[in-house]
């Protein structure tokens, strides 16, 4: 009769180590993106409105002071 095949201890990988480092630092990141996103307006909470309105007008003041200044020649 044949004897039982025993089988082969289980081997440690060497990075393994490593490799639950990184992990642990992943983890870290994520409760810092949590917590920081925790301070934000969600989107649907937000007034889209008032923030169009001020980039809009924002763009607008932009625009006409780049108009002025294209208007004036250098030495006058």
């Amino acid at each position: 009769m044949r004897q039982p095949v025993s089988a082969p201890a289980p081997v440690e990988d060497p990075r393994a180590e490593e490799l639950r480092q990184k992990l642990d630092e992943s983890r870290a990141v994520v409760d810092e993106r949590d917590e920081f996103e925790a301070g934000e307006t969600p989107v649907d909470q937000a007034d889209p409105d008032a923030a169009v309105e001020d980039r809009r007008q924002s763009v607008h003041e932009r625009g006409r002071a780049a108009a002025e200044q294209m208007r004036h020649k250098p030495g006058e």
